[in-house]
């Protein structure tokens, strides 16, 4: 059995503010409570949420850890008690409250996956967050079926590379915005039928021209602001938005009668908050539908780059340019 220190590396939030706020520091590595089970961390991935945590704006829930970080792959190194879905040992990757960015993770077992064959641990750990958040948001509250079209906006971001695959492998047609010539043709590569670069055209155009005026029946949403009323033009009668960030602002003007009159769902949802027994329910959706197309090469976490974990300060300046195209992780 793999020896287990008091203490370990971990990465602190000094103060609220920049990326030099990320420190390392010395602290005790936790224990298994009961029906969880402690990782040993390989890789850890690194999301918008975490850096809205390092500015102050997202304290974690009650009772989970003050270190950043929502998904860890690793090994499985203690159990606490009545823990016996996973043996010492077994690879896995999973969601996490917190705490993900140290080298010494609990988590609920019922909360981690399998690292799915072919896959690195550097390219597990990019898998829960992102998967987990497509998966709630794009096929339980958005109910996307096969046949029906997708559009997501920040198409090149982790959560954009991998609704893209996941809804063109399950049979929709998927549309995208993004921010250069760049990041479009890596989202067609990854099967999106038509990237809109929103610098140079209105998406709300293409798509009316693309859809024979029919429009999109579900949109998934990080961004909000004018998007917000963009989005209901675009929408398709009973179609679907759902909001899982606002990068331009949570309050907007709107003209609700387009929602009436098109019959629109508008929602939305946060994944940390949700209760240990909701994010099983998603990790059990996706073991059966999404983890046989990860494990048949048809769907792949973009791992954009990787920084040691001393460096998460580095990981987040890069997330804040916006320049990379998929996920970008900490190596521990």
């Amino acid at each position: 059995m793999t020896s287990i220190p008091s203490s370990m590396t971990a990465i602190e939030i000094s103060t609220p503010g920049g990326p030099e706020v990320l420190k390392p520091a010395t602290l005790a590595t936790p224990a298994p409570g009961a029906g969880e089970v402690l990782i040993k961390v390989a890789a850890a991935g690194v999301n918008r949420p975490d850096v809205l945590q390092r500015k102050g704006a997202y304290p974690p829930p009650p009772g989970a850890s003050e270190i950043p970080g929502l998904e860890v792959s690793g090994e499985v190194v203690a159990l606490g008690e009545d823990a016996a879905r996973w043996n010492l040992g077994d690879r896995v990757c999973a969601l996490v409250a917190g705490g993900g960015y140290a080298e010494y993770c609990t988590v609920h077992e019922t909360n981690a996956l399998p690292v799915p064959d072919g896959l690195t641990m550097a390219e597990a750990a990019g898998v829960p967050e992102t998967f987990f958040t497509v998966w709630t948001n794009v096929f339980e509250r958005g109910r996307l079926k096969p046949g029906e079209s997708l559009l997501v906006h920040g198409g090149s971001s982790g959560i954009g590379t991998t609704a893209i695959q996941i809804a063109s492998q399950l049979g929709s047609t998927v549309y995208t915005t993004a921010g250069s010539a760049d990041k479009c043709a890596a989202c067609e590569s990854l099967g999106a039928d038509r990237a809109i670069n929103y610098r140079e055209e209105d998406f709300v155009e293409v798509l009316k021209q693309a859809t024979g005026k029919k429009g999109i029946d579900v949109i998934l949403d990080m961004v909000g602001g004018d998007y917000i009323q963009r989005n209901i033009k675009a929408a398709a009668r009973d179609g679907r938005i759902v909001n899982i960030a606002y990068l331009n602002g949570s309050k907007a003007e709107v003209d609700f009668m387009m929602v009436m009159l098109k019959r629109l769902t508008l929602t939305g949802s946060t994944l940390r908050v949700r209760s240990v027994t909701d994010k099983a329910a998603i990790a059990d959706a996706l073991r059966s539908t999404v983890w046989p197309l990860i494990e048949a090469g048809k769907v792949k976490p973009q791992l954009f780059k990787t920084f040691p974990l001393a460096q998460a300060d580095k990981a987040h300046a890069l997330m804040e340019t916006s320049a990379h195209i998929g996920k970008i992780v900490l190596e521990i």
